[in-house]
């Protein structure tokens, strides 16, 4: 059987009260970054200790301390976030981030349940919940969850990517080829680079497309 790795879908950025911007999760760190992010952490923490009932800014100090890959640190943060505004949908999807990067699948899949109730159309928390279902080996949790990021965006190359990876996995050759196609014709690098690696050897699939 082919077990493939999934891209988990990066949580907010930066948040002011009236706004957000999407960040990537930082895969490798310039030093430059990492003392911006300590610098920034520092800030923060100077800002709680005059207001230690400011959410927003323990949600900031969390996504500065996931993207150090402190994933305990901004658990704590993303907590506290939510003591203080249980209907913090971005802290829980944020700390679901964190908990599936510390491989606590299920307390990821916990928190992505609770961003969704708060946030229904919110496709990246199904397509983060789907890759937490995948490494559970809940394959066909996992298919129903990046059919939903599908159905709430039609364009979402990496829910096409992921639930054919979930697909193969669960036997589905044909309908994970699909997938892949469709994900191939959004233009998504992580598809193209995943047929260009030998390793993988997936020239069936072009053959069957």
């Amino acid at each position: 059987m082919l077990i493939l790795g999934s891209p988990l879908i990066a949580g907010c950025g930066a948040q002011s009260s009236n706004s957000e911007a999407v960040s990537n999760a930082a895969a490798g760190l310039s030093s430059e970054d990492i003392l911006a992010l300590n610098d920034e952490i520092a800030e923060l923490t100077k800002l709680l200790e005059t207001n230690p009932q400011d959410a927003v800014a323990y949600y900031n100090r969390g996504i500065a301390n996931r993207n150090l890959k402190d994933y305990q640190g901004a658990i704590a943060d993303f907590t506290r976030a939510i003591e203080i505004d249980p209907q913090y949908a971005g802290a829980y999807y944020n700390r679901g981030i964190a908990k599936e990067n510390s491989k606590d699948y299920q307390g990821a899949i916990a928190d992505y349940n609770k961003a969704i109730e708060l946030d229904p159309q919110d496709a990246d928390a199904y397509n983060n919940r789907g890759i937490a279902k995948k490494n559970l080996k809940d394959y066909q949790g996992a298919i129903a969850d990046f059919g939903k990021a599908i159905e709430i965006n039609p364009q979402d190359a990496t829910a096409y990517q992921n639930r054919g990876i979930s697909k193969i996995n669960s036997g589905d050759r044909k309908g994970a080829c699909s997938d892949w196609g469709k994900s191939l014709s959004l233009g998504h690098e992580t598809t193209e680079r995943m047929f260009a690696d030998p390793k993988l050897d997936l020239g069936w699939c072009r053959n069957m497309r």
